[in-house]
């Protein structure tokens, strides 16, 4: 897999990250490897997805039906077709957060406000109109934002944003319609996931089972993560009318996974597999005294209502009835954020502190520079074959005269 560093443009070999790869129990990797390697997963929570097409074109129903374990024939890899470079396909934008896609047409969110249309090469900011105001302090402001699967038609989005309600800091999910060039609030599906200054989560994604899926961070307050009872600190999973879905693992709780710390990512592989990555302490304090351990930043294998350990493990730490991250980057924090399957069943990850994007193996459990050189990441997209990201550097970085960019890598 080439690695690009576009201050000069080159191609150069890819070089493994200098850091420690946690150890796993043995049945967790070999676990994995299954997943990857075969068309269906065995884990839970994929029984709960459509299942995705084999791309060897085969039936994977009627080869379980006979007993036959279907094997895929893998598919090329995305990284390695990569010549060098880039094309930059739009630029100003001001702390860029998530991005969709409807044909050649990017839309793309703005912590600060607004979603910006590329279209045709030219840039328009479009407004966003909700009925709670849009409230913009720290790491809050208009985050989440996905497509409805019959966006081409109806013109439906979901959104999560920060908003202020008797004082209190909090997020929401809405659903939203663009008319005549604006998006209009059509419905508040969630309210109330626990907000502040930082630890926002706030990506948002529609799974293959056709469901909207949420990150929410802790808030800093790590006490929430291991609360039921309370939003933060959590994937949640919700019917895009906003309803709990039946077969969710708590019930009439919007809650599908906990014990999360501050996730910004979601992606399902071909096999099913949902991975979210997360932001890990960074030497944070801890409240009441302390420091929390350094760096510690995870991937993980999402099960149905799995408990992922936060605040009561962190790293390779192991507890009776917490999951361990399925990869923990070492003592120097990369922060995390957007992340996005390749056909070939890898994952790229934007990385903020790591000023990088990477791609994860989930069978060697190997991070790899795909990209460096262009400061901090925010999210990554694979879209018809191609591999967008976005840059961060007006939050937090170094921004240039064009910062911040939606880069196409070639």
């Amino acid at each position: 897999m080439p690695m690009l560093n576009t201050k000069g443009k080159a191609l150069t070999v890819a070089v493994l990250l200098a850091v420690p790869i946690s150890i796993y129990a043995a049945d967790q990797r070999e676990h994995e490897q299954t997943v990857v390697q075969q068309t269906e997963s065995s884990w839970e929570g994929p029984k709960l997805l459509a299942a995705a097409p084999s791309t060897s074109g085969g039936s994977t129903a009627s080869a379980s039906a006979a007993g036959v374990v279907p094997v895929r024939i893998a598919a090329a890899s995305l990284t390695d077709s990569l010549q060098g470079g880039y094309d930059v396909a739009a630029t100003q934008l001001k702390v860029p957060w998530s991005m969709q896609f409807n044909g050649d047409t990017v839309y793309i969110t703005q912590r600060g406000g607004g979603i910006v249309e590329v279209k045709n090469g030219k840039q328009t900011v479009q407004e966003l109109r909700t009925k709670k105001a849009l409230r913009v302090v720290g790491e809050a402001g208009l985050t989440g934002f996905v497509l409805d699967a019959d966006f081409a038609k109806n013109k439906y989005a979901y959104v999560y944003h920060a908003y202020e309600e008797k004082g209190k800091a909090l997020n929401r999910i809405v659903k939203v319609k663009l008319v005549n060039g604006v998006w209009r609030e059509q419905k508040e599906l969630l309210a109330g996931i626990p907000g502040g200054r930082i630890h926002e989560g706030g990506r948002l994604a529609i799974g293959p089972d056709g469901m909207l899926y949420s990150t929410a961070g802790d808030a800093n307050q790590r006490e929430l993560s291991q609360n039921l009872s309370s939003y933060g600190g959590k994937v949640l999973r919700i019917t895009t009318s906003g309803a709990v879905p039946k077969d969710n693992p708590f019930k009439n709780s919007y809650v599908y996974a906990y014990g999360l710390r501050n996730s910004q990512g979601l992606a399902w592989t071909s096999s099913g597999t949902l991975y979210a990555s997360d932001h890990g302490p960074s030497g944070a304090p801890i409240p009441g005294g302390g420091t929390d351990r350094t760096g510690l930043d995870e991937i993980n294998v999402i099960k149905p209502g799995g408990n992922y350990g936060w605040p009561t493990i962190q790293g390779t730490q192991t507890a009776p009835g917490l999951i361990p991250p399925y990869y923990v980057v070492g003592p120097q924090a990369i922060a995390p954020s957007g992340i996005a399957a390749t056909p070939d069943n890898k994952v790229l990850v934007a990385t903020l502190a790591g000023q990088s994007l990477k791609q994860f193996d989930p069978i060697a459990k190997t991070m790899t520079d795909v990209l460096t050189g262009e400061g901090r990441i925010r999210d990554v997209a694979v879209h018809d074959g191609k591999i967008y990201v976005l840059t961060n550097n007006t939050s937090g970085g170094s921004a240039g005269a064009d910062d911040d960019r939606l880069l196409i890598l070639k």
